[in-house]
């Protein structure tokens, strides 16, 4: 069911491409982290890859137009957007009402769920609620990235831990390997692509999924485009433009490249 606060992000999808209208000369500037793979990684040279790099460069030739990647930390994008030093932010960037005051967003046009990383030998791998998870880990510390939904989420929900911001994906799961931490809290591709990495020796993912759809208020409607709010006529031509990615299957491809699994978003761009 799409909620009211969703029914103002799904704008004229079917409206037609006429170039680029409002965005500067023939670029777009798209603001990322850089630093959350396998959504967003940028090498030694500043070149961007990942699925947000995918998505931001198919909806650059949907629209006829140059991408150009600024690469800073997640929780400054919005500030960023608001300053105008980007048009557009795709970087993994759930749908949120809070976020919804400052930026416009796209139609959200991936979903994505989230769980903890604990150590292998932990009870807790196996618990059947969330709340059984918070209770184990009250008062340890429990690692987010700094700016995520997944702090917000774990603020909400479960006061008794400690929970330690990261500007990066790498620098949490870095302390985790250290053992200056007793989880993680991330989504799930992130986290499954963490382990791919380092093997499955030492840590495991929790058997209970945490859906955004079980706190959207919190954890989001999905994965969208951040947009500023005066670039209303951007913004139609981005979601009439993700819809064709959904719709011919570009968004799929690049999911299953990247997360072995379809992250599209199909309902929201029926009709």
């Amino acid at each position: 069911m799409i909620t009211p606060f969703l029914q103002k992000a799904v704008l004229c999808t079917g409206l037609a491409l006429l170039g680029l209208g409002t965005a500067s000369a023939d670029t777009l500037k798209i603001g990322t982290e850089g630093g959350y793979p396998p959504w967003s990684m940028v090498d030694a040279a500043g070149k961007v890859s990942g699925f947000d790099a995918d998505v931001g460069n198919a909806l650059c030739k949907e629209l006829n137009a140059d991408c150009r990647f600024v690469v800073q930390a997640f929780d400054s994008l919005i500030p960023s957007l608001d300053a105008n030093r980007f048009d557009l932010i795709i970087s993994g960037m759930s749908v949120t009402p809070e976020r919804g005051k400052r930026i416009a967003f796209s139609i959200p046009y991936a979903v994505e769920d989230a769980l903890f990383v604990l150590p292998k030998d932990s009870e807790l791998i196996s618990a059947g609620s969330a709340e059984d998870i918070f209770k184990g880990l009250s008062g340890k510390t429990v690692g987010v990235q700094g700016g995520t939904t997944h702090g917000d989420y774990l603020r909400q929900k479960a006061p008794d831990l400690n929970i330690k911001n990261y500007d990066t994906l790498d620098q949490m799961q870095i302390d985790l390997d250290a053992g200056r931490l007793n989880a993680t809290f991330a989504d799930l591709t992130s986290q499954s692509k963490f382990l791919k990495k380092v093997g499955d020796k030492d840590f495991a993912l929790s058997q209970l999924v945490i859906k955004g759809s079980s706190a959207p208020e919190v954890l989001g409607y999905g994965i969208g485009v951040g947009i500023n709010k005066d670039k209303i006529e951007l913004k139609e031509k981005v979601d009439a433009a993700l819809c064709k990615l959904i719709n011919d299957g570009t968004i799929k491809a690049s999911s299953e490249k990247w997360f072995d699994i379809d992250i599209s978003n199909y309902e929201v761009c029926k009709k």
